[in-house]
This record gives structure tokens, C-alpha cells and sequence, in this order.
């Protein structure tokens, strides 16, 4: 489950930082203040859906997709970027990709990716993976199973939230399925849920944007180092959802703690 579907099911996180930690990784970089989110676009033709989003949505085009593969195999090309040493996971899932550990300030693990994966096991590993990793991958089955992921996280944006370039950031990852009921009631359903009664079977083309506003910052007192501090902190504000149907502009608002 992408995660903010997971904080728009649950709001109020019990101890996210132990408890939530597929949530809580995403807000380790908000200190207080108003912050951009991930965005993202959805259009559609009489033959195929097509899925546009900004780094953090990627997971979700990827499943999204995945979902729709209709061989038992797919050949998928890219990056794995995690901040944790998962070799053990990796092996566990079937994989032997080279997992190094890189020398520059940041200290990440990356593997370069070329393999043919099994569905089953792709799927299994875009859930897994959401804990600790960024999985940027991309393969393509034909003209309506498609996507294509760069394989460089990119810098959190700087701007404030009315001079956002969307239409810049949701060229991150992009992805292809075929226009039928199934897959439509799975994009809306996926990453859309709080929305499904305000869209219409008509619509053309949704974008949602995802905003916050952290209020309160809530640092652990039995943790003296304080980058982990910063990392363990609990931070509590507001979510803004904002989806553009075809014109039509409907906000929603969630008190958050994560």
C-alpha cells in the first residue's frame, strides 16, 4: 500500500517512527514549515491509461502497472537505492544483485538492476521494498503495459508551494496501461481512495497534489545522537490532498501525526 494511502486510512499514526516506518521515512526531512509532496497525473484515451507522477509516487505507478502484466515474467532494468544494508533481504526474495555501499557524504547501498523477475515476486518485492528502499525500475511488455523510471532520487524542491513546476516534477516516472473497467477502478482505488465518490466514470485527466504543513516536531528523549534524533522524531500537522477532475478543483484535509 503507498503511503499516503496508508496516512489518508489512518491519520493518526501510534509510534510511527517503530510502528510506521514505511510512513515515517517520507517525513524525515521536514523540519517545521510548509512543504511540496508528491504529484500525480492521470489521463486517459479510449485505448490506454496513461500514469505521470514526482518522486515518492513511483512505487505506486510500478504496482499499479505490475498489476497488469499479462506474462508470468517481466524484464525490468534499473536502480535500487536504500539506506540500509538489505543483502540478506535481497537473497531472501531470489535475487543476486550487487548491492555496494557508496563512499561519497551520503551513505547509501545501490544495486544496478537487469534481470528477469517473475510477477509474482515483483510484486512481493515493490511491497517489501517500501520499508527502506527506492526501487526505480522501468520495463516495457508493450504499447499499454509500459514504465519508465529515472534512477537518481532527485533533491527535495526548495520552492514554495505556489511556485511548484507539476508539470517538471511528474516526469519522474511514467506508466502505460489499457483503458478497461478493471484497471480503471485500480488507479482510482490505489491512489485516489478518499476521492472515488467525487470522480465520475467520464473523467479525462485527475491531478493531485500533496502538501504539508508540520506544526510540531516531537524529538525522542532517549536518543542522544542527534542525526537519529532527527530520524525518530515524530512530526504532527496537516495534509493537504488537492485533485484537479477535469477542471473541477476538490481539497481535503487530514490532521497528521507521522
Amino acid at each position: 500500500m503507498h503511503f499516503l494511502k496508508e496516512i489518508v486510512k489512518t491519520p493518526i499514526l501510534e509510534d510511527p517512527p517503530k510502528k510506521h516506518v514505511r510512513v515515517h521515512r517520507h517525513f524525515y526531512r521536514y523540519s517545521k514549515g510548509e512543504f511540496i509532496g508528491p504529484a500525480l497525473k492521470i489521463s486517459k484515451t479510449n485505448t490506454r491509461i496513461t500514469l505521470k507522477g514526482s518522486h515518492e509516487y513511483e512505487d505506486l505507478i510500478i504496482e499499479i502497472v505490475s498489476n497488469t502484466i499479462p506474462e508470468n515474467e517481466v524484464e525490468i532494468k534499473g536502480t535500487l537505492i536504500t539506506g540500509t544494508d538489505i543483502s540478506d533481504i535481497i537473497t531472501d526474495l531470489g535475487f543476486k544483485w550487487d548491492l555496494k555501499k557508496s563512499t561519497g557524504k551520503t551513505k547509501n547501498y545501490k544495486a544496478n538492476i537487469s534481470t528477469v523477475i517473475d510477477k509474482k515476486i515483483l510484486l512481493q518485492s515493490i511491497e517489501i521494498f517500501r520499508k527502506n528502499t527506492y526501487f526505480l525500475i522501468s520495463f516495457n511488455i508493450n504499447p499499454t503495459c509500459k514504465v519508465s523510471t529515472k534512477k537518481t532520487i532527485p533533491q527535495p524542491s526548495k520552492k514554495k508551494i505556489e511556485d511548484d513546476d507539476i508539470n517538471k516534477r511528474i516526469t519522474f516516472c511514467s506508466g502505460v496501461i489499457e483503458n478497461n473497467e478493471y484497471n480503471r477502478e485500480l488507479v482510482i482505488s490505489s491512489a485516489f481512495p478518499d476521492f472515488k465518490k467525487d470522480i465520475s466514470s467520464k473523467w479525462n485527466n485527475i491531478l493531485i497534489t500533496n502538501n504539508y504543513k508540520i506544526s510540531d516536531i516531537i524529538l525522542p528523549d532517549d536518543v542522544k545522537d542527534w542525526g537519529l534524533k532527527r530520524i525518530m522524531a515524530i512530526r504532527k500537522g496537516k495534509l493537504f490532498r488537492t485533485v484537479e477532475i477535469d477542471g473541477e478543483i476538490i481539497e481535503k484535509q487530514y490532521s497528521i501525526v507521522v
